[in-house]
């Protein structure tokens, strides 16, 4: 019992976290950034491309990186049988997630980096004002002095990287099932979807391709960094399987490399042939 409530209570705390992270980047993504001075050469040659429409608009980005996790989870679930993965695979996304954005919009709000597209929506009839106030509309204005780095970018490989990263692991791709081109591009799949997303706002104008850079690294990094908190080392014999308590007591262990098959059943992830759902 006093087990069940411990745990009970870390999942408590688990969501609510994430509730506050998401929240918090909810909160500021309505902030205006800073306003940095951008001088009349920089105005002319990096910030003059023309306006246009998103290839991959807002809504569009959205359904992506929220169907990511519900698909992996129902595969966990009803392919692979194993509501624990189900379920560590949520809170891995969810944690990235939040995370992702909070750090994506800090640097925005910071940096204040005019897009590439600035101009034309600082003024809309293409004529500059002799101070060089904008005359455009304040919400595109604000929108504009965030193009420092892409959310897009950002979002996309944050949320297709965690499915890149499930999807080696559970295929070992990088551990003992090495050597199958099916793996490999099943694995570079959700990347290769990830990174059309990000070029594409080259194409529309949106982001230079630092912003870009930097936006993507960024995603993967974090969804790297969150995969791990909850599953094995991609290398390992046990890839793709969630890390669980101990038997022994509520540490979570990592599972090395082995080489003889007969190690893997006194790792603490057996219990009686099953393993365990820490979550119970």
């Amino acid at each position: 019992m006093p087990l069940i409530r411990s745990a009970s209570f870390n999942l408590f705390v688990e969501i609510v976290l994430r509730i506050a992270i998401l929240s918090l980047f909810c909160y500021m993504e309505t902030l205006p950034p800073f306003v940095r001075v951008i001088l009349p050469s920089e105005l002319e040659t990096d910030c003059k491309y023309p306006r246009r429409e998103s290839y991959v608009p807002g809504g569009a980005l959205w359904a992506i990186v929220l169907s990511v996790p519900c698909l992996l989870s129902l595969l966990a679930w009803g392919a692979c049988n194993d509501c624990n993965d189900a379920f560590e695979i949520l809170l891995a996304w969810s944690l990235a997630l939040g995370i992702n954005g909070v750090l994506t919009d800090t640097m925005k709000l910071i940096v204040g980096r005019p897009r590439p597209d600035f101009f034309y929506r600082c003024f809309p009839d293409g004529v500059e004002t002799a101070d060089l106030q904008c005359t455009g509309d304040p919400a595109d204005i604000m929108e504009g002095r965030k193009s420092f780095p892409s959310g897009h970018s950002s979002l996309s490989f944050c949320s297709l990287g965690v499915a890149s990263l499930w999807a080696c692991g559970r295929l070992g791709a990088l551990g003992r099932r090495r050597g199958s081109a099916a793996r490999v591009l099943a694995c570079l799949a959700p990347l290769v979807v990830a990174l059309c997303v990000a070029l594409s706002r080259t194409c529309d104008y949106h982001h230079h391709w630092q912003d870009i850079l930097v936006g993507s690294t960024l995603g993967f990094t974090v969804a790297m960094f969150c995969y791990r908190q909850y599953y094995n080392p991609l290398g390992s014999e046990l890839a793709g399987v969630p890390r669980v308590v101990s038997s022994a007591g509520p540490a979570r262990h990592d599972a090395s490399p082995v080489k003889d098959p007969k190690d893997i059943e006194s790792t603490p992830l057996i219990n009686g042939g099953k393993k365990e759902d820490k979550w119970i």
